[in-house]
């Protein structure tokens, strides 16, 4: 049965997947959790670049990057929900029209005049753009982490925007203390 307590405190988290996550969809991955409660969660998966750059984004949704340099950063793959969707996350927070605040200083924004402000020159200082999200229904997150599908660890913002893509697992596990190498698929009791 799930604590109460823990209906929310996943919010600003990241979820390391086992070495026996058996879903492909998240095998390797790394998603920071940015909502969470008795209806469930919500994140993103933070090191699933996809063959398509922020510059190829915006030239699809008629946007001009020039006079930046975040025209090469990869837009990742966000999870298998509404992979038609983009979603941004970033910091400052800011005010735009659809944004999900997660920390004083994260926000999830997922309306298109964030994109305006970017291409602009006026949008949030760091960001990860992804294509779809990662969405559990009330308990199942909980049940995953039960079965050993994932560590949880709290949120870093330097892996979130600093850190390159390829070395978010590995940094991960280090913000956990662990080694992959040594990390067993199978549950067990000594």
């Amino acid at each position: 049965m799930m604590q109460p307590e823990l209906a929310s405190d996943l919010k600003n988290h990241f979820l390391v997947a086992m070495p026996g996550m058996a879903d492909p969809n998240f095998h390797g991955s790394v998603v920071y959790i940015a909502d969470h409660s008795e209806k469930g969660a919500l994140g993103l998966l933070i090191n699933r670049p996809m063959d398509l750059d922020l510059g190829a984004l915006f030239e699809r949704i008629e946007l001009s990057l020039a006079g930046t340099d975040i025209g090469a950063s990869p837009v990742l793959f966000g999870g298998p929900v509404q992979t038609d969707r983009g979603f941004v996350l970033h910091r400052p927070v800011g005010n735009w029209s659809s944004s999900l605040r997660v920390t004083d200083e994260v926000a999830l924004t997922s309306s298109k005049d964030v994109l305006e402000a970017v291409a602009a020159g006026t949008g949030p200082e760091q960001l990860l753009v992804t294509l779809g999200y990662a969405g559990w229904g009330p308990g199942q997150l909980e049940d995953e982490i039960a079965h050993n599908a994932w560590l949880t660890a709290p949120a870093d913002a330097q892996l979130l925007f600093d850190v390159p893509v390829d070395k978010r697992l590995a940094r991960a596990f280090a913000l956990l203390g662990i080694d992959p190498a040594f990390l067993s698929s199978e549950a067990g009791h000594a």
